[in-house]
């Protein structure tokens, strides 16, 4: 039995192929956060990306402006602002306004950045950008809960900083990229923050999960408090159908296509995932293509590494038709989401109990159907 409920969400890098009409592709990302919220799941992310095509949102916090105005009550993320492309300062502004415009549905996730390619062209180095998410992340939670700061790095300079707006939830949760090395849970610890596991179940990625949430409860308890696992979110690849055959016939043009951004990438190294044919893939359990029990499986499969974690995010990579992949996320909330949560428990004990009760019951229906019908026929007696 789970001590929190368990949540689902959807992660939208987003990825397009070259060949859509980018406008379209922008409103079918909003569309698809309109309809996670319809059908309940909790969590809808966004990315940031500059380069390589595919991945076309530059700005998470625009996205969630717009998809805002569509929805009721699931909460966005940032997935994720890259710090080290911003001055801390702007990053705390914005998301204070974003949280006030919600009304206290946002996630602020951030991260290192991950694509090589958008640091290039800021002429950033790379290995520094892990010491500026730590360092940028500290500044902006103070900025967020009304300190002014003055402070001069080696990367910016803040003079009576300050935001005039806080946001709408004096709470708002924090969420930490993480993905192959341990930075990921030391930082999640420190900022007492979430952890964005955006690797989960990839090659490394399963087994540094397990490693990366030792490292967060290790860390905090130093600190002197408990790491909740209700804050870890785990994103992978899942896409069910009624049978595995119709999953697999769904995704595997759209797999195909996608595999060519992944070797655009990295064709020239021996492992990468793009060279992996999907059978493959699915095998060895680093996605799921196939039926709600295959996505059961696999939640249970990240439950033991970490028991209790909140949150499982779909990566979206387009794989299927539009209304395909709405109806999988829809699969996912009405057969997943209740047997991870037990939601049915009391459901299926009153189903067993009328069972089990059923002769006794019938007895007393058909005893007081009698004594009606005589009660009704000594009633037309006396009038005679």
């Amino acid at each position: 039995m789970r001590n929190k409920p368990f949540r689902l969400g959807v992660f939208l890098a987003p990825f397009h192929p070259l060949d859509e009409n980018p406008a379209l592709c922008f409103q079918r990302d909003l569309e698809l956060a309109e309809w996670a919220d319809k059908i309940g799941f909790d969590e809808c992310w966004y990315g940031e990306h500059h380069t390589g095509g595919y991945e076309m949102s530059a700005s998470p916090e625009l996205m969630i402006a717009a998809a805002a105005q569509r929805t009721r009550r699931i909460k966005f993320g940032t997935g994720v602002i890259s710090l080290p492309y911003h001055n801390p300062l702007m990053v705390a502004n914005r998301i204070a306004q974003l949280d006030q415009m919600t009304m206290g549905r946002i996630i602020f996730g951030a991260g290192p950045g991950l694509l090589v390619s958008d640091a290039h062209m800021l002429g950033l180095n790379v290995s520094d950008s892990r010491n500026k998410l730590d360092q940028g992340l500290a500044v902006i939670r103070r900025l967020l809960k009304g300190e002014w700061v003055t402070e001069t790095t080696d990367w910016y300079e803040l003079y009576d900083a300050h935001v005039q707006v806080l946001p709408y939830n004096p709470n708002m949760e924090v969420c930490v990229a993480s993905t192959f090395s341990p930075n990921g849970g030391t930082l999640a610890a420190q900022h007492r923050a979430g952890m964005l596991c955006l690797a989960s179940t990839m090659r490394g990625g399963f087994d540094a999960l397990s490693t990366n949430w030792r490292i967060a409860q290790e860390t905090s308890q130093k600190l002197g408090y408990t790491k909740d696992p209700d804050t870890i979110r785990c994103a992978t690849d899942v896409y069910v159908a009624e049978t595995r055959e119709k999953a697999l016939a769904d995704v595997r043009e759209g797999y195909e296509r996608f595999n060519r951004y992944i070797l655009n990438q990295s064709a020239h190294l021996p492992d990468s995932p793009g060279h992996v044919p999907l059978e493959v893939q699915i095998e060895k359990g680093e996605i799921v293509v196939g039926t709600p029990d295959d996505a059961i499986e696999q939640i249970r499969r990240l439950e033991q590494k970490v028991p209790d974690f909140g949150c499982l995010l779909m990566l979206e990579k387009n794989w299927a038709s539009f209304e395909n992949t709405k109806r999988s996320y829809e699969m996912l909330a009405r057969y997943v989401l209740p047997v991870i949560n037990n939601s049915n428990a009391n459901r299926q004990k009153s189903f067993d109990w009328a069972r089990e009760g059923r002769e006794g019951f019938i007895k007393v229906f058909s005893a007081a159907t009698q004594a009606a019908f005589a009660k009704h026929a000594a009633e037309v007696e006396g009038k005679h």
